[in-house]
């Protein structure tokens, strides 16, 4: 799994594919992670000879398939690429087992996708890939005893809370795309609040109120003129029906409603995963992403699909008429 000549990746010495840098490394990451933006940690965890990455190897693939680092070139980085990507969607860390000619195959292995390769340097690489996502967002907007019990519980349950207790300051907060928002305004700006919310690509926007003061919400939400697609967004009165009285109960089944709503989720997302069409790359056996591929060529009508510039040149070479 040698490196193309000359290649280089952010931070990595692409000829021996050690880190130039750890702690540059490192500190990418950290950044990365706290500006809220997803990437995959790929890691080589063992290896066969030969291959010039060696265990403790490291790239970091980003939501746009680009990499920083070096873990491996010709067919190895297109194979973490499109790991990292399904990972990224569907939140999975993953072991990768690459296979060259000259190396053993285990066999099926629980927790382990190997992949049969032949167009590198003929040795066995196996990789750690992690997905490291951002926190989700849960929005806040109001106060009261409801929204001091769901700050306290937010971070348990893996989510990064902002709250919002004025008309003013709505502006101020980005609702993030998929974000969850509850609104607890109890009176005060609750309209304005929703109307904001609405606007928003947030995946969830509920109400803390009566079933009577929802009516005369959504009346109030129409009489603006907010979109009816908009308003079936609207979950009120917010939380699951856990027969809650206290404000810290009702706050409880507001948690557990998100929850229930994120978990129904996930399947889809690996759904969507699988989905992605594929062709198998003719020289390497390696499984290519259709939408993504960069490497193509046309033979007797037919696109064929490539995971590296080595597999295509390959092929046409072979393909040439003589």
């Amino acid at each position: 799994m040698e490196a193309p000549a000359g290649a280089r990746r952010d931070g990595v010495d692409g000829l021996t594919g050690h880190t130039a840098s750890e702690p540059d490394f490192l500190a990418r990451a950290y950044e990365l992670a706290r500006r809220g933006e997803p990437f995959a940690l790929a890691t080589v965890v063992r290896c066969e000879r030969p291959t010039s990455a060696k265990p403790g190897a490291k790239a970091l693939v980003h939501a746009d398939g680009t990499v920083t680092g070096w873990i491996g070139g010709s067919c190895a980085e297109p194979l973490v690429v499109r790991e990292g990507l399904a990972a990224l969607r569907d939140g999975q860390p993953r072991l990768v087992s690459l296979v060259g000619p000259d190396g053993r195959s285990l066999g099926p292995r629980e927790g382990v996708q190997e992949h049969a390769m032949s167009c590198h340097s003929g040795g066995t690489l196996d990789i750690y890939i992690e997905p490291v996502l951002p926190r989700e967002q849960l929005v806040l907007l109001g106060g009261g005893p409801v929204v001091e019990t769901l700050v306290r519980l937010a971070a348990a349950v893996g989510f990064d809370a902002a709250t919002v207790d004025a008309e003013g300051g709505l502006d101020a907060v980005e609702i993030r795309p998929g974000a969850w928002v509850v609104v607890a305004t109890h009176g005060r700006f609750d309209e304005d609040a929703l109307a904001h919310a609405l606007r928003s690509r947030a995946r969830y926007v509920s109400l803390v109120a009566s079933p009577k003061r929802t009516a005369a919400v959504r009346e109030a939400l129409q009489a603006r003129g907010v979109a009816q697609d908009a308003l079936a967004r609207l979950k009120a009165p917010a939380g699951l029906d856990l027969g809650a009285v206290t404000p810290e109960e009702i706050a409880v089944s507001i948690l557990a409603e998100i929850v229930q709503q994120r978990r129904r989720a996930k399947p889809a997302l690996k759904m969507a995963a699988r989905a992605a069409a594929e062709a198998r790359d003719p020289i390497c056996g390696m499984l290519v992403e259709i939408a993504t591929a960069v490497h193509r060529s046309e033979a007797g009508g037919e696109t064929v699909y490539f995971c590296c510039r080595h597999c295509k040149e390959t092929f046409d070479r072979n393909a040439a008429p003589r």
